[in-house]
């Protein structure tokens, strides 16, 4: 079996040290891989960064991560990503990497993903060409994930983002910033390229378990949902 750590929402500030590091003695007998879902960061600044990639280079096992929309705040994403990177995480965007865990072959494709709203109320590329940017670069950034998720060649393959693909992991959210925690487009995407799983932060109030309309299990790691520092999922 393949034990998967995930987690995300962190929301790491430069004062935050060893919040998350304390847990890292048990998390390394408890998984063989941990995943950060985005929003790492507080207000996406390089100090807050190093504060989490220092901690997180300690970890014995490998670690991947997508960024968040805070991460994105500062429009630092370039040196976020390099700090991350120089300190043994692999980032992911539109991206994947494949793995070798006790003799299986994992896969995990990543995406910050982004907002749009679901099918019934949702957004749509009409009238401003603001609105029209907004659901272009939804849709466009579902295809790109989408095409990295159905070129995985592994035996488990994962789904990682930030925003939601689905409105079911979203409730006790308000429904009126629905739009603005996920999209339906992601869901597409998810359900064309068939993964074993997904796991998205983003969504403080919403419920951890949820699946895509073809039954893809959809989990909602926000820290502030599954009240952990990390939960731990079984792939067997």
């Amino acid at each position: 079996m393949i034990r998967i750590a995930a987690c995300g929402d962190l929301h790491i500030d430069q004062y935050s040290c060893y919040r998350f590091a304390r847990h890292f003695p048990e998390l390394a007998t408890q998984a063989d891989l941990l995943l950060l879902a985005g929003d790492l960061t507080q207000r996406g600044h390089p100090d807050e960064m190093k504060t989490l990639a220092k901690e997180l280079k300690k970890l014995v096992i490998p670690v991947i991560a997508v960024l968040g929309n805070h991460d994105y705040h500062s429009k630092q994403v370039e040196q976020l990503t390099r700090i991350l990177e120089d300190h043994g995480v692999i980032v992911l965007e539109n991206s994947s990497t494949t793995i070798m865990l006790n003799g299986k072959s994992v896969g995990i494709s990543g995406t910050k993903g982004f907002g749009g709203g679901f099918r019934g109320a949702c957004g749509s590329q009409f009238g401003e060409d603001e609105m029209k940017r907004f659901m272009e670069c939804s849709k466009q950034n579902a295809l790109d994930f989408q095409a990295s998720l159905a070129n995985l060649d592994a035996e488990y393959k994962i789904a990682l983002m930030h925003y939601s693909p689905i409105k079911e992991t979203l409730e006790g959210e308000k429904k009126e910033i629905y739009p603005f925690l996920g999209c339906y487009y992601f869901a597409e995407a998810i359900d064309f390229a068939r993964p074993t799983i997904v796991f998205h932060g983003h969504a403080h109030y919403g419920k951890e378990k949820g699946a895509t309309p073809l039954g893809i299990p959809v989990r909602n790691v926000a820290q502030p949902v599954i009240k952990h520092a990390y939960n731990v999922y079984i792939l067997s």
